[in-house]
């Protein structure tokens, strides 16, 4: 088995968009619901494939979920040089902002093992954040 690497050898680029999910919320039981949309692309000249996920979640009183688990929605794509794979999925917190942020743990077609760093991004309520 191939060491951890996280290096430039293999860059993945990975974005995120937040929508606050009214509907699916009560804020009178502190129950704030966001749907996020993630897009990885293989920035890197191999082939990649996303084996598992590694979510830190904070909330605004700096509670943290840890979230662990294979693939993404139940996928875990390979990802030709140059290809993007787009998933969506969601999270529930108990305030109205909050942050995530972790990783992914990528196996490259030569077998090295590494991690995708996931940016952080914010969550937040509208009109909340200014």
């Amino acid at each position: 088995m191939a060491a951890m690497e996280n290096d430039e050898k293999y860059p993945i680029d990975i974005s995120a968009r937040v929508n606050y999910l009214a509907e699916q919320s009560d804020e009178a039981d502190n129950r704030f619901v966001f749907a996020y949309t993630i897009t990885l692309t293989n920035a890197s000249s191999t082939s990649v494939q996303l084996i598992s996920r590694h979510w830190i979640i904070t909330d605004a009183e700096r509670h943290v979920q840890e979230v662990r688990g294979k693939g993404v929605v139940g996928e875990q794509p390979v990802l030709k040089p140059g290809q993007s794979f787009e998933y969506s999925s969601g999270t529930v917190l108990a305030t109205q902002v909050g942050t995530m942020s972790g990783s992914y743990q990528m196996v490259a077609e030569d077998g090295t093992q590494f991690d995708a760093p996931i940016p952080m991004f914010v969550l937040s309520v509208p009109r909340v954040l200014h």
